[in-house]
């Protein structure tokens, strides 16, 4: 995996987060290529605005996948609410389809944390401060 520290001016930070999200009522919108692309597009830019590098970007027909990299100052919870807000408003705008849905994406998502290490190795490596020389 690729080095994805973050430096500020006074922090250096390692933040991945692994989110998964899903249409309204599992509506399978990324059957229609060209709906799973501009959604792609859509977020990167959102990232590339809030200084997020995506690791990786998938869908599969009924839910999304990115592993995002992010600085500490946002929380996972402003990240969702940005990218579902503009790609919920401009696919809706684009595409005839689903211009009729009040909202595209459910309120839930799952978000967990990613690093380059495990939790085990971390909790080692914190253990053994104690004895080193």
């Amino acid at each position: 995996m690729e080095n994805n520290y973050r430096r500020t001016h006074t922090t250096v930070s390692l933040i991945n987060y692994h989110f998964v999200f899903c249409p309204r009522y599992r509506r399978k919108i990324f059957l229609r290529k060209d709906v799973e692309a501009r959604f792609k597009q859509l977020v990167r830019e959102v990232c590339e605005e809030l200084e997020i590098t995506v690791i990786a970007l998938e869908c599969d027909k009924d839910h999304s996948h990115m592993l995002l990299n992010t600085l500490p100052t946002l929380s996972p919870a402003d990240i969702m609410a940005k990218i579902k807000g503009v790609t919920s408003k401009k696919l809706r705008e684009e595409f005839p389809h689903l211009q009729h849905l009040p909202s595209l994406w459910t309120r839930s998502y799952f978000v967990s944390t990613a690093g380059n290490v495990s939790s085990e190795t971390i909790r080692r490596y914190v253990e053994q401060q104690k004895t080193r020389g």
